[in-house]
């Protein structure tokens, strides 16, 4: 393996086991024992969008398979943030402007966290994913970074998304998250949207997308007409479904101004998480999950489930 390259293919051979209909079934992976509680970030949102900060711990509940758990541990606060930023620059990045949206994207991301507090790494992918910069508090090194060059490749977005959710699963921080930019194009990838959104969910790390366009192309409207009529849009929708299992959230972007807001309501929200631990149900394998809050118009963003007994549910 060459230096610098993140190893995906173990990840890609258990995903490869797995199909959608297979994600509400017990899964064959094993990995450590042991774990003594669930820790699941959560957001809460108002009718109008707008993120919720003065919840308590009463005010939630968790429904593990339909079975409420006692809330064990509850956190909320602006504590340090770990961010992995997952840069494309696969081919079809090349086209109409998208790598240097996506570069400048790249510095707005970083602009919204803390030098010397918060910390940030850079990974990239086209047919292989390769960390360019690892975790660091010194910011300036990230955004430093020169990615001149014509991209070129296959994109393998969903093994990449799969592998990088890992490593951000590994810090100690309170609030973790991993940032994709790209296109939204997938051609070379192994992994299906929902066998990756069961990975990242699983060790609890939301996952927030920023789809670059060319202005002339930006999807929204077409997305809105065909979300109106219950259709579903090649590439785009199923980009949305998986922030969406993960906890994270999706935004569109042609123009810099664009990406200044969505990055901004996006990453200013990592420090708005409320953080819940509860112990694990008894039966091993997967477990569908929901949080949700007595208060009534109120929408919590959560992971979708966990893994249980000899798997690893995170922490």
């Amino acid at each position: 393996m060459k230096r610098g390259t993140v190893e995906v293919t173990a990840l890609t051979m258990w995903a490869l086991a797995l199909s959608p209909a297979a994600l509400a079934q017990t899964p064959t992976i094993t990995f450590r024992s042991g774990v003594e509680a669930v820790t699941v970030s959560a957001i809460v949102r108002d009718a109008r969008g707008r993120v919720v900060k003065n919840l308590k711990k009463i005010d939630f509940e968790v429904l593990d398979g339909g079975t409420a758990r006692q809330i064990q541990d509850f956190y909320v606060g602006n504590a340090n943030v770990s961010l992995a930023v997952l840069l494309d620059i696969s081919g079809s990045m090349s086209v109409g402007g998208n790598m240097e949206r996506a570069r400048e994207a790249v510095n707005v991301a970083l602009g919204n966290l803390q030098g010397g507090r918060d910390e940030a790494s850079l990974f990239t992918f086209d047919n292989e994913l390769k960390e360019v910069r690892p975790f660091t508090t010194q910011l300036e090194r990230i955004t430093s970074v020169s990615l001149e060059g014509k991209p070129w490749g296959l994109t393998s977005l969903y093994d990449a998304i799969g592998a990088t959710a890992r490593r951000v699963a590994e810090r100690t921080n309170r609030h973790r998250a991993m940032l994709v930019i790209t296109d939204g194009v997938d051609t070379g990838s192994r992994m299906t949207p929902p066998q990756v959104s069961y990975v990242a969910s699983s060790i609890n790390v939301p996952v927030y997308l920023l789809v670059v366009s060319n202005p002339v192309d930006n999807p929204g409207h077409e997305l809105a007409v065909l979300a109106a009529t219950g259709a579903t849009p090649p590439n785009t929708a199923t980009l949305a479904d998986l922030a969406r299992w993960t906890g994270g959230e999706m935004a569109i972007s042609s123009e810099l101004e664009d990406s200044t807001k969505a990055l901004r309501e996006l990453l200013g929200n990592l420090r708005h998480q409320y953080l819940i631990s509860f112990a694990p149900g008894a039966r091993p394998g997967w477990h569908p999950l929901e949080i949700r809050t007595r208060k009534k118009n109120l929408t919590v963003h959560a992971r979708s489930g966990y893994l249980a007994g000899s798997a690893r549910t995170g922490s």
